[in-house]
């Protein structure tokens, strides 16, 4: 849709800037409406101004849009290597001894507690087992 705007920027169409603004996409032309109400205050330095003509919008879309598409489409060429990488700084052996040692750290307070409810489920146990009996060893 933007090489097209661009093809139509350069027939010798007499609405040329409104057909190629009609051939991009919605959210280029959204993009373009932003820069053209742009604050010459909040531009950056070496940034011009965009009129509302051909010309800027060709230099729009040569200089902003199309570099733009380049960027994105390096993005998604190097999708799987960028989640590799994200992987890779994920399982850092730095950052895994530390997990390490909470996982330690959890398991034996896990094995203590488990231990106590044994312990405590046995003495619940034999005084289930006194009680039932009389003070002098005969069941009640």
């Amino acid at each position: 849709m933007t090489r097209r705007a661009l093809e139509l920027i350069g027939s010798r169409r007499n609405d040329r800037y409104e057909a190629a603004l009609e051939a991009l996409r919605e959210d280029t032309r959204s993009w373009w409406a932003e820069r053209l109400e742009c604050d010459p205050d909040y531009l950056d330095e070496g940034e011009a101004l965009y009129q509302a003509d051909v010309d800027h919008l060709r230099r729009f879309i040569e200089t902003q849009v199309l570099p733009w598409y380049g960027q994105r489409r390096t993005e998604l060429e190097n999708r799987t290597l960028i989640r590799e990488q994200a992987f890779g700084e994920s399982l850092r052996e730095a950052k895994l001894e530390v997990l390490a040692r909470y996982e330690v750290h959890l398991d034996r307070k896990l094995e203590r507690m488990l231990t106590m409810l044994v312990r405590l489920k046995e003495l619940r146990r034999d005084d289930q087992s006194e009680s039932s009996f009389g003070n002098n060893g005969h069941r009640l």
